[in-house]
C-alpha cells in the first residue's frame, strides 16, 4: 500500500465532505446518528464476532488484563455505544449557536456564532468504542472525521465505522465524512500528523507513547489527550464510609480507563486518627499498594519506588503515601500530577476551596470517584477524549468544543470615520 498516496485521498474526500456539512441540517446530522446507532445493534454479533479476532490478537501482543478489558466488546457494550449515538443526536446541534452578540455606538451589530472545525483526525489505541464516539461526536458539530484506531482493535472498529457510513447515508451525507485508515501500518499516523493541507486539528487519545509522539511530530494543531494520574487526596476531615467506597471504585471498577486513580495522597493526621482501612480494602480486592515508608507497615503493602509517582498503571496498582494536609497534596500534584483529573475526599469546604483554586487540572472533583472523568457523565453523550492542555478545548471534549466561531456583523450602510 502506497500510504501517502491513499492518505492524500483520504484527506481530499474529508475536506469535500467537511465543505458539505458546514451548512448540513440539524435533522440530517441527528438522523445518520439515530440510524448509525439501530445498524450497530442490528450487527452486534458481527462486531463481537470481529471483537473476537481482535481479542486474539491483543493476546498475541501480551495486553495486559486491564487492556484487554478496554479491548473487549460485548452486548451491553455495543447497546451502550448505540445509546451513545443516540445520547448525541438529541443534543442541541451546536453550529449556528449564537455564543454573545452586541450593539455598538457605530452602528454595527455584532455576533459570535459556533461554526465546524473543519477536518479532524483521531489517533486512539485499544478501544473500538472511540470510533463511535469520535465519529458522532464529530459529525454533530459539522465536522469531517478521519480515524486512525489501534491495530488490536482493527476489525472491531472497521464494522463500527461500517454501521457509521450506513447512518451517513441513509440520511443522504457524504459517506466521506467518516472514514477509517484502512491499515495497521504506523506510516500512517506520520502522515496524518503532517497533513496540513486537510486536518485541522489532531486528537490524540491513548497512552503516553502515542501522545508524546503526536506532540513532538505533529505539523497540524493538538488536542492533547495526557496520561490519567488521577489522584485521590483524603484530608483529615474526610468522611470514612464516603471515603472507603469512592477510593474503591476510583481504583478497581475498570482500571484501564483513563480516570482510575492512580495514586492515593493520605493527610498525615487523618492516617494517625483513622488508620487506612481503605487501603485494606483495595488489597482484600487483589489490588496492589506501593506505599511510602509508614504506609508499608500495613501487612500486603509493598515499597513506592521513584518512579511511582507520577505513574499510570491502567491496572490493579495503585500507589500510597502521606502528606501534609492539603498543601503537601497540592504539591504533590502539581509535581507528579497530568492535568487530568483529582480528587480531594473532605467535609471542609474551605479545604476544598483551597483545593479547587489551586489544582491546576482539567478536572478537579470533591467526595466523587475520578471514574466520573467521563463526557457522557457530563451530560455531554459521548466524548472524544479529555483535554489535558489549555488551548481552546479543556477537560471532556464534547460536540460543542469541537466548534471554533466566527464573527457576523451586519450595518445599515456604516462607513467608519
Amino acid at each position: 500500500m502506497d500510504i501517502q498516496a491513499v492518505m492524500a485521498e483520504i484527506g481530499q474526500k474529508a475536506k469535500a465532505a467537511a465543505a458539505q456539512l458546514a451548512f448540513a441540517s440539524a435533522q440530517a446530522k441527528q438522523q445518520a446518528l439515530e440510524l448509525a446507532a439501530d445498524s450497530l445493534e442490528a450487527r452486534s454479533g458481527d462486531i463481537i464476532a470481529a471483537n473476537v479476532k481482535d481479542l486474539g490478537f491483543g493476546r498475541e501482543k501480551g495486553l495486559t488484563p486491564a487492556l484487554m478489558d478496554r479491548l473487549m466488546l460485548d452486548a451491553g457494550r455495543i447497546t451502550a455505544m448505540a445509546e451513545g449515538l443516540r445520547a448525541v443526536a438529541a443534543q442541541d446541534d451546536p453550529v449556528g449557536k449564537v455564543l454573545a452578540e452586541w450593539d455598538q455606538p457605530n452602528g454595527l451589530h455584532i455576533k459570535r456564532v459556533a461554526t465546524p472545525l473543519g477536518v479532524i483526525g483521531v489517533i486512539y489505541e485499544s478501544r473500538p468504542n472511540v470510533t463511535a464516539d469520535a465519529g458522532a461526536l464529530c459529525l454533530k458539530a459539522g465536522n469531517a472525521a478521519i480515524l486512525r484506531g489501534g491495530s488490536e482493535s482493527f476489525h472491531s472498529a472497521g464494522l463500527i465505522h461500517e454501521c457509521l457510513v450506513q447512518g451517513l447515508v441513509g440520511a443522504g451525507l457524504p459517506a466521506d465524512a467518516v472514514q477509517l485508515v484502512p491499515t495497521r501500518d504506523r506510516a500512517a499516523v506520520g502522515e496524518m500528523l503532517t497533513m496540513t493541507t486537510y486536518i485541522d486539528v489532531i486528537v490524540p487519545r491513548g497512552g503516553k507513547g502515542l501522545v508524546g509522539r503526536v506532540q513532538t511530530e505533529a505539523r497540524v494543531p493538538v488536542f492533547a489527550h495526557l496520561e490519567g494520574i488521577c489522584h485521590i487526596y483524603i484530608d483529615a476531615d474526610a468522611d470514612m464510609e464516603k471515603t472507603r467506597a469512592v477510593v474503591m471504585n476510583a481504583k478497581t471498577r475498570r482500571t484501564g480507563i483513563c480516570g482510575s486513580a492512580e495514586c492515593l495522597l493520605v493527610d498525615r493526621k487523618f492516617y494517625e486518627a483513622n488508620g487506612a482501612p481503605f487501603v485494606a480494602d483495595l488489597l482484600a480486592a487483589d489490588v496492589e499498594v506501593r506505599g511510602d515508608e509508614t504506609l508499608q507497615s500495613i501487612n500486603g503493602v509493598t515499597a513506592a519506588q521513584d518512579n511511582d509517582w507520577g505513574h499510570e498503571y491502567l491496572d490493579m496498582i495503585i500507589a500510597a503515601k502521606l502528606v501534609d494536609g492539603v498543601e503537601g497534596a497540592i504539591d504533590h500534584i502539581a509535581q507528579y500530577g497530568s492535568h487530568h483529573t483529582d480528587c480531594i475526599m473532605t467535609q471542609n469546604d474551605a479545604v476544598a476551596d483551597v483545593f479547587f483554586q489551586r489544582v491546576d487540572s482539567a478536572i478537579v472533583m470533591r467526595n466523587a470517584s475520578t471514574q466520573f472523568a467521563d463526557g457522557g457523565e457530563f451530560g455531554m453523550g459521548a466524548e472524544i477524549g479529555i483535554a489535558t492542555g489549555k488551548m481552546h478545548a479543556r477537560g471532556p471534549v464534547g460536540a460543542a468544543q469541537l466548534t471554533s466561531f466566527k464573527y457576523i456583523v451586519e450595518g445599515d450602510g456604516a462607513v467608519r470615520p
